[in-house]
């Protein structure tokens, strides 16, 4: 575990990381075999997987399972997406912290969300402690949901998001994920005045990744997309095949991710 942790920080000081986002052992498994020099797992993904909705509400035990799973079929680095750490309370979010580091993670996504900046900073403050007293050189994603869920005015949105930065890394964050940021001009801002590495979403108009990596940006990740094409294409050949008993598959095509969190039970 040391040498994953160790190889996963080097891995955003070096080119552009990107990162398929996985939903389960399975997937995560092709994703290592196609040569992907780490896995990471998509919290709503994960959460889909086992029928539950995108939002905090996937119980620890499930989380842990998945990620042994994982970490059991591959031999690369793993970060976990924690969502905000599935509680407001920062003890108990240390508890999910040792838990997937037990279970075979040495990175992980924890977003700000509707909480405020100050409560990430305290769940990154014990997710450090956590760390450290596990041995473990954990990288901590700042995920910060400026951009992705209009925290700010559009016109203040870079600055908010420069403030969170400089907040989480005080914290002891190792990363900062703008998620949804698109525009090459606030990329290249962004970039310019942060000197924790930065992980992009794909995302309509974004960049080309050679772009990306020239503009500074250090990781790139898929997020639910790619679950949420699979499921897509596994409703419209359920559908097909009940309705004719014949798989066609010339007609695929994805959900929206507020369509499929939608199909899920509370």
């Amino acid at each position: 575990m040391t040498a994953h942790a160790t190889a996963f920080h080097a891995l955003h000081h070096a080119q552009l990381l990107i990162l398929p986002n996985v939903a389960d052992a399975g997937g995560a498994r092709l994703v290592a075999q196609l040569g992907s020099q780490a896995v990471a797992t998509s919290s709503a993904a994960v959460a889909w997987t086992h029928g539950y909705k995108d939002g905090n509400q996937l119980p620890l035990p499930l989380l842990v399972s998945t990620v042994q799973s994982i970490a059991r079929v591959i031999d690369v680095p793993l970060s976990v997406d924690i969502e905000a750490g599935y509680s407001d309370d920062p003890e108990h979010v240390g508890r999910v912290i040792k838990a997937v580091i037990d279970a075979g993670a040495v990175g992980v996504n924890i977003e700000d969300g509707a909480g405020t900046p100050e409560l990430l900073a305290r769940k990154i403050e014990v997710a450090r402690r956590v760390a450290d007293s596990c041995g473990v050189k954990l990288f901590i994603n700042a995920r910060s949901d400026v951009y992705l869920k209009g925290l700010a005015p559009e016109p203040q949105r870079l600055e908010e998001l420069l403030k969170r930065a400089a907040l989480y890394q005080g914290a002891g964050a190792d990363g900062l994920f703008a998620a949804g940021i698109h525009l090459e001009h606030e990329i290249r801002q962004l970039c310019q005045a942060t000197n924790l590495p930065v992980n992009v979403l794909a995302w309509a108009g974004l960049p080309a990744p050679e772009t990306l990596q020239a503009l500074g940006v250090r990781r790139l990740t898929a997020g639910s997309s790619i679950a949420e094409f699979l499921y897509g294409a596994m409703h419209s050949l359920a559908e097909g095949f009940l309705r004719t008993g014949k798989l066609d598959t010339h007609e695929l095509k994805a959900f929206t991710y507020g369509d499929l969190n939608g199909r899920m039970p509370g």
